[in-house]
């Protein structure tokens, strides 16, 4: 076989009934594995920027007087859930361009004119637009979330809806898993504001209740020196960065007094260093003989009263 005939049966191939339909299949191939490539180049990106983020030493940051520092080391370290953010935004804009590419150029192939239509697009836009108000909301402000860093995959944050771990940032709404396992999943337009936990450094804040007559100044100085003992161990190194400490009176009850203990901590740690400091603070305090008062329940004519119980010994 020549390259004459070879060349005849390609142009007689081309000139059959079956030219359109192997160009849309064309189109639609090429449209799928520009979709995957694209994909593998985007998650190649983001895994070489989330490998080139330099890990942080938490311990070489405890105890630190200078907070401006800290908070700049702790948020220039943020490549890693920007990097996943903008790679879930930038597939979801690659999908969409190639697809309408893909749509366009079959239009074109069984002979419609798309002149027309792309010349009529400004006026079918106005029109569809205020039909899809929300949804160029949510693709706005999609955008705007991850090009400012407002948010990112991995981040705790308090949208107003739901208070959680993000797990997605699409263009049109944002995904994220509350503490219960829940899966949410927000409009991006919908979201008024973002309380991020995740960025610099977050306070771990608990409260005691305890007897009327507590000594402050005692509790005050049980709770700083398991403090310090809580900032000498080194297995807090990723939990907190300043030792825990007595932050004052917080209410003055009929039947008891509540102090409150703080703790600057690392981000996303908040709710582990909270469990920690009520365990070891409440073990310091009842090592010093301060404890959570007891409540006894006397009913008097139907009616339910509570009254602190005192031994004499202050004990539970």
């Amino acid at each position: 076989m020549d390259w004459d005939s070879i060349s005849k049966a390609i142009e007689s191939f081309r000139d059959g009934p079956w030219d359109a339909p192997f160009h849309i299949a064309l189109i639609i191939i090429f449209a799928l594995v520009a979709t995957k490539f694209s994909s593998i180049a985007i998650n190649r990106v983001v895994n070489r920027a989330t490998k080139k983020s330099t890990g942080i030493d938490f311990a070489n940051l405890r105890n630190t007087t200078d907070t401006q520092s800290v908070t700049d080391q702790l948020l220039q370290n943020r490549v890693s859930q920007r990097a996943h953010a903008l790679g879930s935004l930038a597939r979801s804009i690659a999908v969409i361009v190639i697809w309408s590419v893909a749509v366009i150029t079959i239009m074109t192939e069984v002979g419609i004119n798309v002149g027309p239509l792309l010349a009529s697009a400004g006026v079918l836009g106005v029109v569809l637009g205020f039909g899809a108000q929300t949804l160029v909301a949510d693709y706005l402000a999609g955008v705007s979330m991850a090009l400012e860093d407002q948010l990112g995959v991995g981040d705790v944050v308090d949208c107003g809806v739901v208070l959680g771990t993000v797990e997605q940032v699409a263009l049109r709404y944002t995904r994220i898993r509350d503490f219960l396992g829940v899966v949410w999943y927000v409009r991006n337009g919908t979201i008024t504001y973002i309380a991020n936990q995740s960025q610099g450094w977050t306070y771990a804040v608990v409260d005691f209740a305890l007897d009327i007559d507590a000594d402050l100044t005692k509790i005050r100085e049980v709770v700083d020196a398991e403090g310090q003992r809580i900032a000498q161990d080194s297995s807090f190194d990723a939990v907190f960065m300043d030792p825990p400490v007595y932050a004052g009176l917080e209410e003055a009850r009929g039947d008891a007094i509540v102090v409150r203990v703080m703790a600057k901590v690392v981000p996303d740690q908040q709710f582990i260093a909270a469990r920690l400091l009520r365990e070891r603070i409440k073990g310091a305090l009842d090592k010093a003989g301060l404890h959570i008062p007891l409540a006894q329940m006397q009913i008097i004519d139907g009616s339910v009263k509570s009254e602190p119980v005192n031994d004499g010994q202050n004990t539970q």
